[in-house]
């Protein structure tokens, strides 16, 4: 079953009054109103994920790349519609992560670089700004795939296109681009067979309905705080997604799994949690229910009063937001980078664990991002990285697929000679620095750099995250599953059996070493034993261990 949650939506009506013009504040309203449906179906948009892997995060990319356009003009009096849809397209740019994000982002900036300077925006030049969307979004992106958010934004701008000859209502228009935002997300399985196999559609292209929609619904006068996506799995509630976006003055995170006696009515239950917090996640199973909020600390409780008028809770618990901000930042200290020599090549890594960034830094980089999987940078955060180094030449390692787009952005803002070696995994990115010298040609050496990353292998250990049949595959949700290069290849009840299953499908005839990199979700103890197999099963190659810290992936593994 295609996962379409999207079929009952408000359409234009005789009692709409036409609009057939907008300034930049009009503009302001309905990129607000399209943060706050997007935020509403941010977990909805995760759970849209292909791979039983956990990178479900193209809702929080989409959301956190929205909020940094709004951002940009949240105080803006601005009414010249051309200079507001610049500096949305520039928040966009400067805020937006992973591919979708970056997508995104380009679809503001060609939106934007049809507006101009023009005072408002009409239907001529709306059906011209998404026009000039598809464009941009299109060029942005090496390879296009059909069945992606870049088929909806093309599907829009056709529709649009079309319906100018009966009519030039903005209303109108915006209601023709919803419908056709919705029917090409419906379609999306048809184009990419993989989200037929899922049984869902396309995440960033729901993403881009989602945002439409939330326009519409704003000019309709529709609530925009209660919708039934809010409803989940309990095991598709992501809570680490939610410290990505933590608001000022909030300062408690609460958790309660709670039943009630009557079905729960989950739009007014919405509305009630959002007059305490944000952040707001429901789950279901197993005859529970479980939320999520973040409230100010005098607030903490609340929840459970609120909980306690409507059912009986089984379970609470509570965390200081302010406590495990702090935690997280300290992943990234104790880390000793070599001395940068003035006007060598410097070399910026994004690395998802500690024990990872401190491997990275004894190689010799400038500068260490924390990000990978479920947490990808933005373009600017790459871009500070290494904007003020004191050198024109850079080489940016992503170490992800999904951070590459977000790099190659960075590297479009930059002055300098920045050059972006396309790695998609730590063994790549880690191949590629022991082709480093500081002091070469900045060419020779990403030229020695690009080689490496294609002389060795990714093995990735993690557990599934979903039920799903890939690559005549049968994944159970729990399971274990092992990744050869990104392609899952074998699935298991354990760390040890998933490892020797996956490794005998890789080509290790021409490999001479294995490295295992173990997470902190896997002991030391236990990728020792994983490791004296491994010996037995290939004597002859040389095996190393070494801490990750890696969230998620119990082990990463390098063939070399």
């Amino acid at each position: 079953m295609i996962n379409t949650p999207m079929e009952t939506r408000t359409t234009v009506t005789d009692s709409i009054t036409p609009i057939y013009s907008i300034d930049g504040q009009a503009l302001k309203r309905l990129v607000e109103a399209s943060l706050i449906w997007l935020k509403v179906h941010q977990q909805l948009i995760n759970s849209l994920n292909v791979f039983p892997v956990p990178d479900g995060d193209t809702g929080t990319n989409m959301l956190l790349t929205m909020q940094a356009a709004y951002n940009e003009v949240a105080n803006s009096n601005e009414t010249n519609v051309g200079k507001m849809a610049k500096d949305i397209a520039q928040g966009a740019l400067m805020g937006a992560r992973g591919n979708s994000g970056v997508i995104l982002s380009q679809i503001w900036r060609g939106f934007a670089r049809a507006l101009d300077s023009l005072p408002e925006m009409d239907s001529l030049i709306f059906s011209r700004a998404l026009i000039e969307s598809r464009n941009t979004a299109y060029k942005g992106v090496v390879r296009p795939v059909e069945g992606t958010i870049l088929t909806v934004i093309k599907d829009v701008s056709i529709a649009v296109e079309n319906s100018l000859a009966r009519s030039n209502d903005l209303v109108q228009l915006l209601d023709d681009a919803v419908n056709a935002a919705n029917e090409s997300v419906k379609y999306t399985p048809e184009l990419l067979p993989i989200l037929k196999t899922a049984g869902v559609v396309d995440s960033g292209g729901k993403g881009l309905f989602v945002i439409l929609e939330g326009m519409l619904r704003h000019i309709h006068g529709s609530s925009l705080e209660s919708s039934d996506a809010l409803l989940q799995p309990i095991s598709a509630m992501n809570l680490s997604d939610t410290m990505d976006a933590v608001e000022e003055g909030q300062d408690v995170e609460v958790v309660i799994d709670f039943t009630t006696k009557t079905s729960l009515d989950l739009d007014s239950f919405y509305v009630g949690l959002s007059k305490i917090g944000t952040s707001i996640q429901v789950g279901e199973g197993d005859g529970i229910y479980r939320m999520h909020i973040h409230v100010e600390a005098e607030k903490r409780n609340e929840p459970l009063e609120y909980i306690s008028k409507i059912g009986s809770w089984s379970k609470v618990a509570m965390e200081n937001l302010e406590l495990q901000m702090a935690d997280s930042n300290k992943k990234t200290q104790g880390i000793n980078l070599v001395d940068f020599q003035e006007g060598n090549i410097a070399v910026v890594v994004v690395s998802p664990g500690v024990g990872l960034s401190k491997i990275f830094a004894s190689l010799g980089v400038a500068a260490i991002i924390e990000g990978g999987q479920t947490m990808n940078p933005s373009t600017e955060e790459i871009l500070k990285a290494f904007e003020n180094l004191p050198t024109n030449n850079v080489v940016i390692l992503p170490n992800n697929k999904n951070i590459v787009l977000a790099a190659n952005a960075a590297k479009s803002l930059s002055v300098k000679n920045v050059i972006v070696i396309p790695s998609v995994s730590i063994p790549q990115g880690l191949s590629a620095m022991l082709r480093l010298d500081p002091e070469g040609d900045i060419e020779k050496v990403s030229t020695e750099m690009l080689n490496a990353i294609t002389e060795v292998d990714t093995c990735e250990i993690t557990t599934a995250t979903r039920t799903v049949g890939i690559n005549n595959v049968d994944v159970e949700e729990g399971k274990i599953i092992g990744l050869l290069n990104g392609a899952l290849l074998v699935s298991g009840d354990n760390v040890t059996e998933t490892c020797i299953d996956l490794l005998g499908k890789a080509n290790l005839i021409s490999r001479e070493r294995i490295t295992l990199f173990y997470g902190d979700n896997f002991k030391k103890s236990d990728v020792e034993e994983v490791s004296k197999i491994i010996a037995s099963e290939y004597p002859d190659h040389e095996i190393e261990i070494h801490k990750g810290g890696q969230p998620h992936y119990q082990l990463i593994i390098s063939l070399e």
